[in-house]
C-alpha cells in the first residue's frame, strides 16, 4: 500500500503519509487512490478541490458547511508550509471540543483527513504557503459557518500570537455560540 494511514489522539482524524518514490529526476507519489482509502475507512467521494495561497502568519478558519452540505476534507500542503487543525464539533462526542494539529509541508508531503463533523483551520507557517484539499460536498454559501480562531474554551495552541485573518474569521462565534448541526453517532 503506498499510504501510511495513522490515527490521531482523535481517531475519526487520520494523518497520511504517502510513500514517496525519489531519484536523481525528483519523486513521484500517489496522493489519493480510493480503495487504498476506504480500506482504511475514508469512504468519502470526493467532488471538488480547492487551492489557496497564504502569506506567512496568515489564518484561515475555523470552517466547516453545516448538513445537508457538510464536508470532509483531505488537506495537503504543496509549497512551504501550514499547522493544520481539526476541532470536534459533533455534539454527544466523547472528543467534543478538542482539537488535533498537525504540520503540513511541501517536504514532508503529508496529508490530513479531516471528517464531518469537525471544524477545520490552518495557519500559514511561511510565505506563499499552497494548499490544496478534496472536499466531499460542493460549496454552499449558506450552509457555511464557523467558530473563533482563539475560542478559549478549545485552547488550540496556535505556533502564531497574532495570526492575519479576514474580516469574516475575526467575527465568528465561540463554540457554544456557533450555528452547529453535527451530532455525534457510534
Amino acid at each position: 500500500m503506498p499510504f501510511k494511514f495513522t490515527r490521531l489522539e482523535i481517531p475519526e482524524v487520520i494523518l497520511i503519509e504517502p510513500k514517496v518514490f525519489q531519484d536523481e529526476r525528483g519523486f513521484f507519489m500517489e496522493v489519493y487512490k480510493a480503495s487504498d482509502f476506504a480500506q482504511s475507512g475514508i469512504k468519502d467521494n470526493f467532488v471538488q478541490d480547492n487551492h489557496s495561497c497564504s502569506a506567512k502568519g496568515t489564518l484561515r478558519g475555523l470552517h466547516y458547511q453545516k448538513h445537508p452540505m457538510a464536508q470532509a476534507k483531505l488537506v495537503r500542503c504543496v509549497r512551504g508550509s501550514i499547522f493544520d487543525v481539526a476541532v470536534d464539533i459533533r455534539k454527544g462526542s466523547p472528543t467534543y471540543g478538542k482539537w488535533v494539529g498537525v504540520t503540513l509541508s511541501a517536504a514532508n508531503k503529508r496529508m490530513l483527513y479531516v471528517p464531518v463533523g469537525f471544524a477545520h483551520g490552518f495557519l500559514a507557517l511561511e510565505d506563499e504557503s499552497e494548499v490544496i484539499y478534496k472536499v466531499s460536498n460542493l460549496y454552499s454559501p449558506e450552509h457555511e459557518a464557523g467558530i473563533i480562531w482563539n475560542d478559549p474554551e478549545i485552547g488550540i495552541k496556535w505556533p502564531w500570537d497574532n495570526p492575519i485573518l479576514s474580516e469574516r474569521d475575526k467575527t465568528w462565534p465561540s463554540l457554544k455560540e456557533a450555528d452547529n448541526n453535527f451530532v455525534y453517532e457510534e
